[in-house]
């Protein structure tokens, strides 16, 4: 699997205000969560309003109240049921259930809201390299979900009812379809497919059957490009938030592709910068979940109403 290498750099390139041709919406920080995370990777909130935070390298899945407090975690390092190897990506369908990629365990498992296991799902590999699955997104719409298999390039299909296999999507490469260590993604209300290319620095959009749609993002440091594109949001109007783990911003994209905006500091009326920013999650209230990898926490922001 690809891992995370980062070095220092003064970020000038993105302009500082939509003065400079780019829209920004405004954020202001309610709080972050640093209770004992160590590199989180992802993070999900409930239909109870339950936040869910990956704590992979504690091989845990931590829960907290609405307002951040700390309720509880479940998992320990291990490869029994309800253990992890470096978990990294998560969903949680409307039912509470929780699905958990637990990457070197190459497997999937699914929990209730409370962390008790329900099932596991061994991802398969055909090639010489075991699984390495890093996210799961749930489409009840379609009765479905997907797998990304970072180290294999490619994206698994499963029956959301029986857990079986039915298509797998992908291969190695830079075409429509194709991909080089695919990581976090996102389902829209549409059942549209969102998933982050990491090394073809972009988002690649397939329909409900599969199909390719369109691309964003490429490579670059102007706006509405991609350094180390990483986590990947859609929120109530499906617009796509897409994290950039190098340069340190959030970009927002309308389904079509193209730029929408940018989260600035509402304070400031800056570009908002974060450290490391992975997983996102952008809930029913307009709040922006945030897990800033190498700072150790999740930042949790209120968005002013996008139009």
């Amino acid at each position: 699997m690809i891992r995370l290498i980062f070095f220092c750099i003064t970020l000038l390139v993105l302009p500082v205000t939509d003065t400079y041709g780019i829209n920004l919406i405004p954020a202001t920080k309610l709080f972050e969560i640093t209770r004992g995370l160590n590199e989180p990777s992802d993070v999900a909130v409930s239909p109870r309003g339950l936040i869910y935070i990956v704590d992979g390298v504690n091989n845990k899945i931590k829960i907290f109240s609405s307002s951040g407090k700390f309720i509880s975690s479940f998992g320990k390092k291990g490869k029994g049921p309800g253990q992890f190897l470096y978990p990294l990506g998560i969903d949680i369908d409307q039912t509470g259930k929780v699905f958990i990629a637990d990457s070197q365990n190459h497997r999937v498992q699914t929990f209730n809201s409370k962390g008790m296991v329900l099932s596991q799902i061994n991802i398969p590999s055909k090639t010489s390299k075991l699984s390495d699955p890093t996210d799961v997104a749930v489409d009840e719409k379609k009765n479905r979900f997907y797998v990304v298999d970072n180290d294999n390039h490619k994206v698994l299909v499963y029956d959301l009812s029986t857990l079986n296999l039915i298509k797998t999507y992908g291969k190695p490469g830079t075409g429509k379809r194709e991909f080089r260590y695919p990581f976090l993604m996102a389902v829209d209300s549409e059942s549209y497919l969102y998933i982050v290319d990491v090394i073809n620095t972009r988002v690649q959009v397939l329909n409900s059957e599969g199909l390719y749609v369109t691309d964003i993002g490429g490579w670059g440091v102007e706006k509405g490009q991609f350094f180390r594109p990483k986590g990947i949001a859609i929120d109530k109007k499906n617009r796509v938030y897409v994290s950039d783990s190098y340069m340190g911003v959030i970009q927002i994209f309308e389904t079509t592709g193209e730029l929408f905006a940018a989260i600035g500091d509402a304070a400031t009326g800056s570009i908002m910068r974060f450290k490391t920013p992975m997983g996102l999650f952008v809930d029913e209230k307009n709040r922006l979940f945030v897990v800033e990898m190498f700072a150790n926490k999740v930042s949790v922001f209120q968005m002013k109403a996008n139009p």
